[in-house]
Parts: C-alpha cells; sequence; structure tokens
C-alpha cells in the first residue's frame, strides 16, 4: 500500500534580489460597487505574494484564494491582509491593488512553481500529454494513498455528473465511498439528485433500469414523476423519509450529513426544491466547499468541473502551512478534460475514462 506524504513548500527567498528591493504593491479605491480601477491586479490559481511594506519580510500572502478575483487590501494600519473577491462584491473605496506583472517588479509575486517537481525528462520524447491513449495505473495508485490522507486530514470534495448514477455498480460505489468517510461535500445539478433518487425510488434513471438498461415502459415519465414527488412533500429530506428510500447517493449523503448544493442550469425540469435556481447563490455556496477544499474529484460534468475548479486555487492554507490542493477530472471526453486546463486550471490532473469504472475501481481498492 503506497503512503502518502504532503509535498514541503519553499516560500519564494524575499531576502535576496531582485524580490529583497521590490516595491510595496500600488492601491486605488474603487471607483463605485462592483467595479475596479483601471490597472487592477487579477488573480491566478497560484500562491500570490503581495508587499505591503518595506521591509523584506512585509510580502502577504493571501490564505483564501481565487482565479479571476481582485486583491482587496484589508486592515493596512493593524494586521493586514490580501482578501479575494470577486468583481459583484466589490464596495466603493475597497482598496484594490493594482499591477499587471508577476515577477514582483509591482511588489506582487506569482509563485508558479510553487509545489513543481525536478523535472529529469528529456525535453523530447513521445507521449507526454495525457489522452485515451495515456496509462493511468500510477495515477491510481497515487489518487488511493492521496485519498486515505484526505479522509482524515484534509477535505475532499467531490463535483459529480448524471452520469454516476445512471449505472447500478457506479451508484453503489460512490454510496460506498460516502459511507466510508472519503466525501465531505457533494457539488451538482439537478440532474444528478432527479437521477438518483429515480433509482432509489423506481431502480431507474431517465427511464432505463439501472442494471440491465433497459428502457421501461413510459419510462420517460419517471424522472418527472419523481420531481413532482418531491414538489409534494416539500424537500428531499421529506420525499426520503415518506417514501422510504434508502440506497443510493443522495440518501448516503443524508444519512452521513455531507452537505450536498445543487446548482440549477437553465434547462432544468422540476427542479427538485433544494435546487439553487440564483446562479449568484449557487455560486456563493459552491465556493463556500471550495475554500475547504484539500482535494476535489470532478466526474463527468464540463460545466460543473470549470465552473468549480476556476474557484478553486492550487492551493490552501493548512495550520499555518501551505499545501496543495490537488484537483482530479475524470471523463471520458478528452475534450471536456482539456477545456478545465483550457479555462485556467492548470494544476488539475486529468484522467479520461468511463466514469463508471473510475468509481467501481476506487471502491474496490479503497
Amino acid at each position: 500500500m503506497a503512503l502518502f506524504k504532503l509535498p514541503e513548500y519553499r516560500a519564494p527567498l524575499f531576502g535576496r534580489a531582485p524580490l529583497k528591493d521590490a516595491p510595496a504593491v500600488r492601491v486605488s479605491p474603487a471607483p463605485s460597487d462592483g467595479v475596479a480601477p483601471p490597472d487592477y491586479h487579477a488573480l491566478s490559481i497560484f500562491p500570490e505574494y503581495f508587499k505591503i511594506g518595506k521591509e523584506p519580510d512585509s510580502w502577504v500572502l493571501p490564505k483564501e484564494s481565487r482565479m479571476d478575483c481582485v486583491p482587496v487590501l484589508r486592515d493596512r494600519t493593524s494586521t493586514p491582509w490580501i482578501d479575494a473577491v470577486e468583481f459583484r462584491r466589490l464596495l466603493r473605496g475597497d482598496e484594490i491593488v493594482l499591477g499587471r506583472t508577476e515577477d514582483g517588479s509591482d511588489g506582487i509575486y506569482v509563485d508558479s512553481q510553487a509545489f513543481a517537481e525536478e523535472s529529469r525528462r528529456d525535453v523530447f520524447a513521445f507521449r507526454t500529454g495525457r489522452s485515451r491513449e495515456t496509462a493511468y495505473s500510477r495515477d491510481y495508485d497515487d489518487l488511493y494513498a492521496l485519498l486515505r490522507h484526505e479522509r482524515e486530514q484534509g477535505t475532499i470534495v467531490w463535483v459529480l455528473g448524471p452520469a454516476v448514477s445512471f449505472d447500478y455498480d457506479s451508484r453503489r460505489a460512490m454510496t460506498n465511498l460516502i459511507a466510508k468517510g472519503y466525501v465531505h461535500a457533494l457539488l451538482a445539478g439537478n440532474a444528478l439528485a432527479t437521477h438518483d433518487l429515480e433509482g432509489a425510488l423506481l431502480h431507474t434513471a431517465l427511464g432505463q433500469d439501472i442494471y440491465t438498461q433497459e428502457s421501461r415502459p413510459n419510462g420517460h415519465y419517471n424522472h418527472l414523476d419523481l420531481l413532482n414527488l418531491a414538489r409534494k412533500h416539500g424537500s428531499i429530506k421529506k420525499l426520503v423519509e415518506a417514501e422510504k428510500l434508502e440506497d443510493g447517493i443522495v440518501c448516503a449523503a443524508l444519512a452521513r450529513k455531507i452537505p450536498l448544493v445543487l446548482a440549477g442550469s437553465i434547462r432544468d425540469d422540476g427542479p427538485l426544491p433544494e435546487v439553487y435556481g440564483d446562479v449568484y447563490a449557487a455560486q456563493d455556496a459552491m465556493r463556500a466547499h471550495a475554500r475547504k477544499a484539500t482535494t476535489v474529484i470532478a466526474l463527468a460534468t464540463q460545466l460543473h468541473t470549470i465552473a468549480v475548479g476556476n474557484m478553486t486555487p492550487s492551493y490552501t492554507v493548512r495550520d499555518g502551512r501551505v499545501r496543495p490542493v490537488y484537483f482530479y477530472s475524470v471523463d471520458i471526453a478528452e475534450f471536456a478534460v482539456n477545456k478545465l486546463r483550457d479555462r485556467g486550471t492548470l494544476s488539475a490532473t486529468t484522467i479520461v475514462t468511463n466514469v463508471q469504472d473510475f468509481l467501481v475501481h476506487l471502491k474496490n481498492n479503497l
């Protein structure tokens, strides 16, 4: 059994040139609510340091960051810190950090190699990308070790697409992972929960038997009947209790009091009572868990994966220690996993495979 060890973080050498002689950051007040001043700085996924004073040790690392947010200087006169703020949350007068460089020349230093391992690969080599031809055996072994560590010492957030609930074995595997403590929060859409509850009530997902994949007569009504029943009862919890549902992902999450955030989309039918219809309320609820995450595993949902990926930095600060946030994107389509990296989540590990097989592998080996 492989043992997992967190990599040591090496902070930049601020006492040496050129960072030693870097100027303090420039700031300018937000001219109005929701608007940043010209030349504002935008955060990346990497650890970023901001020099608040003149001394070499006056560099500050945001404890919570988020890509494409604006760094706001708080408590300048007491204990200054940097707050990562969405544009929509800026308030007139907020002290916005200015500068578009990343090398310290504006008092801003982006540590893009914070957790990079020394590479001894040849400059020219075959099959260095990740695709359907990639061998993922080592990735699985690393993930097993990581999850055993994170179950007790981290926060594992899962982002699930409805494909997870379409298959009997993947649904059972995900339920098992929840029961064994490998899940600390679930982020999904209306469809994942709807079809999982449809499976618990009628043993179908979108009208197909979740084991045989055979379509049931009038099966296309099944998910609508489930939604209608849930809305009649008023909540997922009341539905589960009234209909005596016992199996599946949602039931397991309720039993262990695992947070379940369901973000709505324009095409949702129903939806379930707990689904967020306000996109920004959904974003806030999702980000609350992205802030806490030390590992994120996103399965077969391109839009939700990119959404959570863009909320999740490549690092977090736990007990005063900077550590990486591990992000896995799993999908059978190469396009889907590569789209995440194209949208800025450069630290993600991508695995091209069927998510049903992926989950069964995890359940069998954990």
